[in-house]
Protein backbone atom coordinates (compact mmCIF):
# COMPACT_ATOMS: atom_id res chain seq x y z
CA UNK A 1 0.00 0.00 0.00
CA UNK A 2 0.97 3.76 -0.60
CA UNK A 3 1.45 6.65 1.98
CA UNK A 4 0.06 9.85 0.19
CA UNK A 5 0.76 13.18 0.75
CA UNK A 6 -2.46 15.46 0.09
CA UNK A 7 -2.22 19.49 -0.10
CA UNK A 8 -5.49 20.95 0.04
CA UNK A 9 -6.51 17.52 1.20
CA UNK A 10 -9.38 19.24 3.13
CA UNK A 11 -10.95 20.40 0.04
CA UNK A 12 -13.74 19.10 -2.31
CA UNK A 13 -11.59 16.74 -4.16
CA UNK A 14 -9.16 16.50 -1.72
CA UNK A 15 -11.64 14.80 0.83
CA UNK A 16 -13.09 12.84 -1.49
CA UNK A 17 -9.74 11.55 -2.72
CA UNK A 18 -8.54 11.17 0.77
CA UNK A 19 -11.99 8.89 1.35
CA UNK A 20 -11.09 6.49 -1.49
CA UNK A 21 -7.66 6.12 -1.14
CA UNK A 22 -8.36 4.95 2.86
CA UNK A 23 -10.70 2.53 1.44
CA UNK A 24 -8.20 0.77 -0.67
CA UNK A 25 -6.20 0.86 2.31
CA UNK A 26 -3.70 3.75 1.04
CA UNK A 27 -2.31 5.96 3.89
CA UNK A 28 -3.18 9.53 3.10
CA UNK A 29 -1.43 12.73 4.88
CA UNK A 30 -3.43 15.82 5.21
CA UNK A 31 -1.32 19.09 4.32
CA UNK A 32 -2.96 22.17 5.15
CA UNK A 33 -2.94 25.65 7.14
CA UNK A 34 -4.86 24.40 10.21
CA UNK A 35 -3.89 20.80 10.72
CA UNK A 36 -6.08 19.05 13.28
CA UNK A 37 -4.63 18.59 16.34
CA UNK A 38 -6.35 15.20 17.27
CA UNK A 39 -5.21 13.88 13.68
CA UNK A 40 -1.27 12.23 13.59
CA UNK A 41 -1.44 12.15 10.03
CA UNK A 42 -2.53 15.60 9.99
CA UNK A 43 -0.39 18.18 9.43
CA UNK A 44 0.79 21.86 9.03
CA UNK A 45 2.52 24.59 6.43
CA UNK A 46 2.51 28.19 6.24
CA UNK A 47 3.28 29.16 2.84
CA UNK A 48 3.72 32.58 2.65
CA UNK A 49 6.41 32.34 5.74
CA UNK A 50 8.22 29.48 3.71
CA UNK A 51 7.46 26.71 6.84
CA UNK A 52 6.58 23.43 6.62
CA UNK A 53 6.01 20.40 9.50
CA UNK A 54 8.42 17.81 7.20
CA UNK A 55 6.84 15.37 9.42
CA UNK A 56 4.34 15.03 6.80
CA UNK A 57 6.76 13.00 4.55
CA UNK A 58 7.97 10.62 6.57
CA UNK A 59 7.30 7.33 4.65
CA UNK A 60 5.48 9.20 1.64
CA UNK A 61 5.51 7.83 -1.64
CA UNK A 62 3.17 9.47 -3.75
CA UNK A 63 1.97 13.67 -3.51
CA UNK A 64 -1.19 14.99 -4.55
CA UNK A 65 -0.99 18.75 -4.74
CA UNK A 66 -4.45 19.95 -4.63
CA UNK A 67 -3.56 23.27 -2.49
CA UNK A 68 -4.50 26.90 -3.97
CA UNK A 69 -6.75 29.88 -3.35
CA UNK A 70 -10.23 29.42 -4.86
CA UNK A 71 -10.24 30.67 -8.77
CA UNK A 72 -13.53 32.43 -8.05
CA UNK A 73 -14.03 33.28 -4.39
CA UNK A 74 -13.10 36.61 -5.04
CA UNK A 75 -13.49 39.45 -7.84
CA UNK A 76 -9.96 39.83 -9.46
CA UNK A 77 -7.49 42.53 -8.54
CA UNK A 78 -3.93 42.89 -9.75
CA UNK A 79 -3.22 41.84 -6.22
CA UNK A 80 -5.91 38.38 -5.86
CA UNK A 81 -4.60 37.77 -9.51
CA UNK A 82 -0.95 37.46 -7.96
CA UNK A 83 -2.31 35.60 -5.40
CA UNK A 84 -4.26 33.44 -6.94
CA UNK A 85 -0.61 32.22 -8.59
CA UNK A 86 1.64 32.35 -5.91
CA UNK A 87 -0.73 29.84 -3.91
CA UNK A 88 -0.32 27.47 -6.27
CA UNK A 89 3.46 28.36 -7.35
CA UNK A 90 5.09 28.74 -3.78
CA UNK A 91 3.15 26.03 -2.15
CA UNK A 92 4.61 23.82 -4.93
CA UNK A 93 8.46 24.78 -4.54
CA UNK A 94 7.69 24.90 -0.83
CA UNK A 95 7.09 21.09 -0.60
CA UNK A 96 9.77 20.75 -3.47
CA UNK A 97 12.35 21.78 -1.05
CA UNK A 98 11.37 20.10 1.84
CA UNK A 99 11.56 16.75 -0.26
CA UNK A 100 14.98 17.78 -1.70
CA UNK A 101 16.00 18.40 1.83
CA UNK A 102 14.92 14.83 3.06
CA UNK A 103 16.33 12.87 -0.02
CA UNK A 104 13.06 11.33 -0.42
CA UNK A 105 12.39 9.19 -3.02
CA UNK A 106 8.78 9.45 -4.82
CA UNK A 107 6.80 7.79 -7.37
CA UNK A 108 4.91 9.91 -8.43
CA UNK A 109 3.59 13.57 -8.24
CA UNK A 110 0.06 14.65 -9.30
CA UNK A 111 -0.77 18.00 -9.88
CA UNK A 112 -4.24 19.57 -10.50
CA UNK A 113 -4.09 22.18 -13.36
CA UNK A 114 -6.41 24.77 -14.88
CA UNK A 115 -8.34 23.81 -18.36
CA UNK A 116 -7.98 27.65 -18.47
CA UNK A 117 -4.64 27.11 -19.57
CA UNK A 118 -6.60 27.34 -22.97
CA UNK A 119 -7.73 30.47 -22.34
CA UNK A 120 -11.31 32.11 -21.96
CA UNK A 121 -12.44 32.24 -24.98
CA UNK A 122 -15.66 30.74 -27.56
CA UNK A 123 -14.31 28.82 -30.45
CA UNK A 124 -15.07 25.74 -32.22
CA UNK A 125 -11.63 24.17 -31.44
CA UNK A 126 -11.32 20.89 -29.29
CA UNK A 127 -8.34 21.91 -27.10
CA UNK A 128 -5.87 19.17 -26.50
CA UNK A 129 -2.76 19.10 -24.80
CA UNK A 130 -0.43 19.42 -27.13
CA UNK A 131 -2.20 23.09 -27.77
CA UNK A 132 -0.15 25.98 -26.98
CA UNK A 133 -1.39 28.81 -23.77
CA UNK A 134 -4.03 31.09 -24.36
CA UNK A 135 -2.56 34.89 -23.48
CA UNK A 136 -5.79 35.88 -20.79
CA UNK A 137 -5.45 36.22 -17.18
CA UNK A 138 -7.14 32.59 -16.22
CA UNK A 139 -4.39 31.19 -18.70
CA UNK A 140 -1.46 33.36 -17.10
CA UNK A 141 -2.39 31.67 -13.88
CA UNK A 142 -2.75 28.35 -15.05
CA UNK A 143 1.04 28.43 -17.24
CA UNK A 144 2.60 29.73 -14.11
CA UNK A 145 0.73 27.42 -12.14
CA UNK A 146 2.20 24.43 -14.46
CA UNK A 147 5.47 25.94 -14.77
CA UNK A 148 5.78 25.75 -11.07
CA UNK A 149 4.73 21.49 -10.80
CA UNK A 150 7.06 21.01 -13.92
CA UNK A 151 9.79 21.65 -11.99
CA UNK A 152 9.20 18.54 -10.23
CA UNK A 153 10.42 16.11 -13.43
CA UNK A 154 13.91 15.80 -12.74
CA UNK A 155 12.90 14.89 -8.88
CA UNK A 156 10.15 12.20 -9.61
CA UNK A 157 6.97 11.24 -12.42
CA UNK A 158 5.08 14.40 -12.66
CA UNK A 159 0.84 14.22 -13.82
CA UNK A 160 -1.22 17.24 -14.32
CA UNK A 161 -4.99 17.11 -14.66
CA UNK A 162 -6.39 20.08 -16.38
CA UNK A 163 -9.65 20.37 -14.47
CA UNK A 164 -12.80 21.97 -16.02
CA UNK A 165 -15.92 22.86 -13.30
CA UNK A 166 -16.31 19.95 -11.57
CA UNK A 167 -19.75 18.86 -10.32
CA UNK A 168 -20.55 17.44 -6.92
CA UNK A 169 -23.78 17.59 -4.47
CA UNK A 170 -22.30 19.56 -1.80
CA UNK A 171 -19.97 22.09 -2.97
CA UNK A 172 -18.11 23.40 -6.12
CA UNK A 173 -20.34 25.31 -8.53
CA UNK A 174 -23.71 23.50 -8.35
CA UNK A 175 -23.13 25.33 -4.80
CA UNK A 176 -23.70 28.53 -5.98
CA UNK A 177 -25.49 27.61 -9.24
CA UNK A 178 -28.23 25.15 -6.94
CA UNK A 179 -30.27 28.25 -5.08
CA UNK A 180 -31.17 30.22 -8.18
CA UNK A 181 -32.36 27.53 -10.13
CA UNK A 182 -34.10 26.17 -7.25
CA UNK A 183 -36.13 29.46 -6.90
CA UNK A 184 -36.92 28.63 -10.48
CA UNK A 185 -34.90 31.58 -11.97
CA UNK A 186 -32.39 29.43 -13.95
CA UNK A 187 -31.43 30.94 -17.14
CA UNK A 188 -27.88 31.26 -19.07
CA UNK A 189 -24.98 33.62 -19.10
CA UNK A 190 -24.28 35.78 -21.40
CA UNK A 191 -25.09 34.54 -24.86
CA UNK A 192 -25.40 30.49 -23.44
CA UNK A 193 -23.42 29.51 -26.35
CA UNK A 194 -20.10 29.41 -24.30
CA UNK A 195 -19.05 26.03 -24.26
CA UNK A 196 -18.92 24.67 -20.22
CA UNK A 197 -16.39 21.30 -20.10
CA UNK A 198 -17.07 19.51 -16.77
CA UNK A 199 -16.40 16.16 -14.56
CA UNK A 200 -18.34 14.41 -12.05
CA UNK A 201 -16.20 14.50 -8.48
CA UNK A 202 -16.47 10.46 -9.17
CA UNK A 203 -14.37 10.81 -12.01
CA UNK A 204 -12.18 13.08 -10.99
CA UNK A 205 -11.35 11.23 -8.36
CA UNK A 206 -11.12 8.20 -10.22
CA UNK A 207 -8.37 9.99 -12.57
CA UNK A 208 -6.39 11.00 -9.67
CA UNK A 209 -5.92 7.50 -8.88
CA UNK A 210 -5.41 6.27 -11.79
CA UNK A 211 -2.60 9.54 -12.59
CA UNK A 212 -1.03 8.27 -8.63
CA UNK A 213 -0.18 4.50 -9.66
CA UNK A 214 -0.65 4.12 -13.72
CA UNK A 215 3.16 4.73 -14.13
CA UNK A 216 2.97 4.94 -17.52
CA UNK A 217 0.89 8.00 -17.00
CA UNK A 218 2.92 11.81 -17.40
CA UNK A 219 2.19 15.21 -18.23
CA UNK A 220 -1.09 17.54 -18.83
CA UNK A 221 -4.97 15.19 -19.74
CA UNK A 222 -7.80 16.94 -19.75
CA UNK A 223 -9.70 15.66 -16.72
CA UNK A 224 -12.92 16.09 -18.80
CA UNK A 225 -16.46 14.34 -19.41
CA UNK A 226 -16.65 13.00 -23.02
CA UNK A 227 -19.79 15.50 -23.90
CA UNK A 228 -19.78 19.19 -25.14
CA UNK A 229 -21.82 20.96 -23.39
CA UNK A 230 -22.95 25.04 -23.77
CA UNK A 231 -23.56 26.86 -20.74
CA UNK A 232 -27.49 27.08 -22.05
CA UNK A 233 -27.45 23.40 -22.57
CA UNK A 234 -25.82 22.89 -18.80
CA UNK A 235 -28.35 25.11 -16.93
CA UNK A 236 -31.35 23.52 -18.86
CA UNK A 237 -30.48 20.15 -17.82
CA UNK A 238 -29.80 21.62 -13.82
CA UNK A 239 -33.25 22.78 -14.20
CA UNK A 240 -34.90 19.87 -15.50
CA UNK A 241 -33.55 18.17 -13.09
CA UNK A 242 -34.63 20.08 -9.99
CA UNK A 243 -37.86 19.69 -11.56
CA UNK A 244 -37.80 23.86 -12.10
CA UNK A 245 -38.60 25.85 -14.90
CA UNK A 246 -36.71 27.24 -17.59
CA UNK A 247 -37.87 30.12 -19.28
CA UNK A 248 -36.08 33.53 -17.75
CA UNK A 249 -34.12 35.70 -20.26
CA UNK A 250 -30.16 35.08 -19.89
CA UNK A 251 -28.08 37.46 -17.77
CA UNK A 252 -26.77 40.27 -19.53
CA UNK A 253 -22.99 40.06 -19.82
CA UNK A 254 -22.43 43.84 -18.96
CA UNK A 255 -24.38 42.67 -15.92
CA UNK A 256 -21.80 40.11 -15.26
CA UNK A 257 -18.84 42.27 -15.71
CA UNK A 258 -20.06 44.89 -13.82
CA UNK A 259 -20.50 42.19 -10.79
CA UNK A 260 -16.99 40.17 -10.98
CA UNK A 261 -14.86 42.66 -13.32
CA UNK A 262 -12.28 40.62 -15.50
CA UNK A 263 -13.54 37.00 -13.52
CA UNK A 264 -16.50 37.56 -15.67
CA UNK A 265 -14.71 36.20 -18.89
CA UNK A 266 -14.74 32.49 -17.10
CA UNK A 267 -18.36 32.41 -16.96
CA UNK A 268 -18.85 34.30 -20.60
CA UNK A 269 -16.57 32.63 -22.47
CA UNK A 270 -15.34 28.88 -22.87
CA UNK A 271 -13.89 26.55 -25.36
CA UNK A 272 -14.27 22.44 -25.62
CA UNK A 273 -11.55 20.24 -24.58
CA UNK A 274 -10.79 16.67 -25.37
CA UNK A 275 -10.34 13.83 -22.98
CA UNK A 276 -8.80 11.66 -25.97
CA UNK A 277 -5.24 11.99 -24.51
CA UNK A 278 -6.77 10.36 -20.97
CA UNK A 279 -9.09 8.17 -22.57
CA UNK A 280 -5.85 6.79 -24.36
CA UNK A 281 -4.14 5.34 -21.32
CA UNK A 282 -7.12 3.10 -20.65
CA UNK A 283 -9.35 5.50 -18.33
CA UNK A 284 -13.16 5.16 -18.75
CA UNK A 285 -15.27 8.22 -17.27
CA UNK A 286 -17.95 6.69 -15.64
CA UNK A 287 -20.52 9.75 -16.06
CA UNK A 288 -20.49 10.49 -19.92
CA UNK A 289 -23.43 13.01 -20.18
CA UNK A 290 -24.35 15.76 -18.03
CA UNK A 291 -27.99 15.34 -16.99
CA UNK A 292 -26.47 12.08 -16.25
CA UNK A 293 -24.03 12.84 -13.98
CA UNK A 294 -26.55 15.90 -12.07
CA UNK A 295 -29.48 13.17 -12.14
CA UNK A 296 -26.55 10.91 -9.97
CA UNK A 297 -25.47 13.50 -7.88
CA UNK A 298 -28.82 14.52 -6.48
CA UNK A 299 -30.92 10.87 -6.59
CA UNK A 300 -32.10 10.57 -2.97
CA UNK A 301 -29.94 7.64 -2.19
CA UNK A 302 -27.06 9.65 -2.94
CA UNK A 303 -27.80 12.09 -0.33
CA UNK A 304 -28.05 9.66 2.09
CA UNK A 305 -25.32 8.32 1.45
CA UNK A 306 -23.11 11.57 1.79
CA UNK A 307 -25.07 12.40 5.40
CA UNK A 308 -23.87 8.64 6.50
CA UNK A 309 -20.32 9.96 5.34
Amino acid sequence: MATVLITGASGLIGTALSRRLNTDGHVVHRLGRSPDPADPRSFGWDITKGWIDQRCLDGVTHVVHLAGAGIADVRWSAARVQELIDSRTDSAHLLLRAVLDRSASLEGFVSAAGIGYYGALTSDHRYVESDPPGDDTIARISVEWERAVDEWNELTRVVKLRTPMVLARDGGALSRLLPVVDLGIASALGSGRQWVPWVHLDDLVEAYVAALFSVEMQGPYNACAGEDVTNDALMRALAHVRNKPYFLPRVPGFALRLLFGEMAAVLLKGSRASNARLVGTGFAFQYTQVEQALRDLFAPARGMDQQAL
